[in-house]
């Protein structure tokens, strides 16, 4: 196939097509940096694709993928990997040999545990599990120092481990719409934090150590169980909106009224009988 002698093709973009097929011969493009094939008809890639050895970014979102190929992480230059929406319901045992990746996307599939090799990708900036089947979190999730952004919303999460309180750098947690009954208290480790999604659990406290969340801005605990909001909530200095809509909350603490950056604080559909005059 002439098109598969394109050997100096760095860059190739056919998403939003019809394609059904990725023949072998993908391995003839040995300098392609950039792949994207998102949204096509294609059920599996070549186990040639290793021979790719240049590529940094690649998109498969969007096919009717269930697995990706054994020789995957081979390819060892990759910093971002979309596979969104394609069925895929197991990770290659040794996706950790990827340790260069900075960027996995893996939202809308059907993951129901994460590898433990997944702790090599020490460079991983950006996590996203988001609508997957996920029931436990590995404890070797802490290990993954560089992580700021990591979406786990809506699997069937009963816990996070305490080892999340290592993640130093974390800008972004979203554990919304799993089946949480508490936060560990060591999520007072992650001193980077801005935002905390925690909407649509079975919550009924907020663990005290969140008062040391100095930078965190966005806190939605919407749709839990809440039946108190801890005091230390007014030491989250940064705090500019506070969703509390939909939980069982009968006061607020006088606390709240050190929330000097506040300006949307939502508690509609509590049991509230008062405000504390600090507000």
């Amino acid at each position: 196939q002439p098109f598969f002698q394109l050997v100096k093709l760095r860059k190739l973009g056919l998403s939003d097509n019809e394609i059904q097929r990725l023949p072998p011969e993908i391995a003839n493009f040995m300098q392609l940096v950039e792949l994207d094939l998102s949204r096509n008809d294609i059920p599996e890639i070549p186990e040639s694709i290793s021979f790719c050895r240049a590529l940094q970014v690649a998109d498969f979102s969007g096919n009717p993928l269930t697995r990706l190929p054994e020789s995957f992480p081979e390819l060892q230059n990759l910093t971002c990997l979309s596979v969104n929406d394609i069925s895929l319901q197991a990770l290659p045992e040794n996706i950790g040999n990827l340790y260069n990746l900075a960027s996995l996307e893996l939202r809308e599939n059907l993951l129901t545990y994460l590898p433990e090799s997944l702790a090599q990708l020490q460079r991983l900036e950006e996590l996203d599990l988001g609508n997957n089947e996920l029931y436990h979190l590995p404890e070797t999730i802490g290990a993954l120092f560089n992580l700021k952004d990591l979406w786990l919303d809506g699997n069937q999460l009963t816990e996070i481990p305490q080892e999340v309180g290592n993640l130093k750098n974390l800008l972004c947690l979203d554990v919304s719409e799993n089946k949480l009954e508490r936060l560990p208290e060591e999520i007072s480790g992650l001193t980077s934090l801005t935002d905390l999604l925690v909407s649509q659990n079975l919550l009924q406290v907020l663990p005290d150590g969140i008062g040391k969340l100095r930078r965190l801005s966005i806190l939605k605990v919407d749709q839990n169980k809440l039946i108190q909001l801890t005091d230390s909530i007014g030491d989250c200095e940064s705090l500019t909106e506070l969703v509390l809509t939909e939980n069982q909350l009968q006061s607020l603490p006088k606390s709240i009224g050190k929330l000097k950056k506040l300006n949307n604080l939502n508690a509609d559909r509590n049991k509230l009988t008062s405000l504390p005059k600090e507000v």
